[in-house]
């Protein structure tokens, strides 16, 4: 009876004091860094109004050293995600506090963005940002006189016709605006050289259909009206229904504002060509036969032609 038995499991060995492992969930295995390491907050990597890009790219902004470029074009290039997006996102850091995006003129006349991040916003007051350096020396602070000593108060009361004179208001700091080029009216939309009623039912029928294809293309029935003359355009160069759909549903921005906008710009711009041998090419100009004048002659009575300028001769004895 004193027997071990061998073939009994081991027990598992004991739970070490003050440490607890969750049944399921996340489970973390920290190491601790000592360098190379950025400490964000959980007000920012839990924000319940941020997009999970607008927070990845407020992380990535506050990983950068003082001084480095984060345009949008060079985010593009560094991830994947299109320019709206990120503009998008940057939008959403600046309406969250943790962005301030604003244009300054340098002395040369350079005009740059200037970015501040901010790392938990409403904690720092503006103050303390620092100043971009332009190569000249700060101008020197006057210093402040000290107050004078209080007056004693009068006897009699201050008559209420006396104005007390209002601080003046701090002057608002003047932006510079951006030049921008001039706005150029948007092309006319194509038309139908013969638009049957047939053709515009058929293009009105086509363009409230699309959000089937893409559910963010939904147009409103002033919209599908104004837009039929031009689908209606592309069916009489014969392009095929499904053509007409694959060239204004392909490759939407993400996210799509202006659906309207957007489908007018590409049924102008991407309108093909009409085919050769179509109605829409003009007819080919044919030359005009040329008339001969002709007449009976009195000898042999035989259709020759009529000189137009030579006199028919005088037969003699006539």
């Amino acid at each position: 009876m004193d027997t071990q038995q061998v073939s009994a499991p081991p027990c598992a060995p004991s739970r070490p004091a003050g440490v607890s492992t969750p049944a399921s969930g996340v489970i973390h295995v920290n190491v601790r860094h000592a360098a190379g390491f950025t400490v964000i907050g959980n007000h920012l990597s839990q924000h319940r109004g941020l997009s999970l890009v607008a927070i990845g790219l407020a992380v990535h902004i506050q990983s950068f050293p003082a001084g480095a470029r984060i345009g949008i074009k060079r985010l593009a290039e560094r991830f994947p995600e299109s320019e709206t997006r990120i503009g998008s996102a940057l939008r959403e850091l600046e309406a969250a506090g943790y962005l301030h995006r604003s244009r300054l003129r340098l002395p040369d006349g350079r005009v740059v963005t200037r970015t501040v991040s901010y790392n938990r916003p409403g904690a720092e007051s503006p103050a303390a940002i620092p100043q971009p350096r332009t190569g000249r020396p700060p101008a020197p602070v006057p210093a402040t006189p000290p107050p004078p000593p209080p007056l004693p108060a009068p006897a009699a009361p201050v008559p209420a016709a006396v104005s007390v004179p209002q601080p003046e208001p701090p002057t608002a700091d003047v932006r510079v605006p951006v030049p921008t080029a001039g706005t150029v009216p948007p092309p006319p939309l194509p038309q139908a050289r013969s638009a049957t009623p047939e053709l515009h039912r058929a293009a009105a029928a086509l363009l409230a259909d699309l959000r089937r294809r893409a559910p963010q293309l939904v147009l409103s029935e002033q919209d599908v009206q104004v837009l039929a003359p031009g689908v209606a355009a592309w069916l009489e160069r014969d392009a095929h229904p499904d053509t007409v759909r694959h060239a204004l549903t392909a490759d939407l921005p993400v996210p799509l504002r202006h659906p309207a906008k957007l489908l007018r710009h590409r049924i102008t711009t991407l309108l093909p060509p009409p085919l050769p041998g179509t109605r829409d090419l003009a007819p080919p100009i044919r030359p005009r036969a040329i008339v001969i004048p002709l007449q009976n002659c009195d000898l042999c009575d035989r259709r020759l032609p009529l000189p137009p300028a030579r006199p028919l001769p005088r037969l003699p004895g006539r």
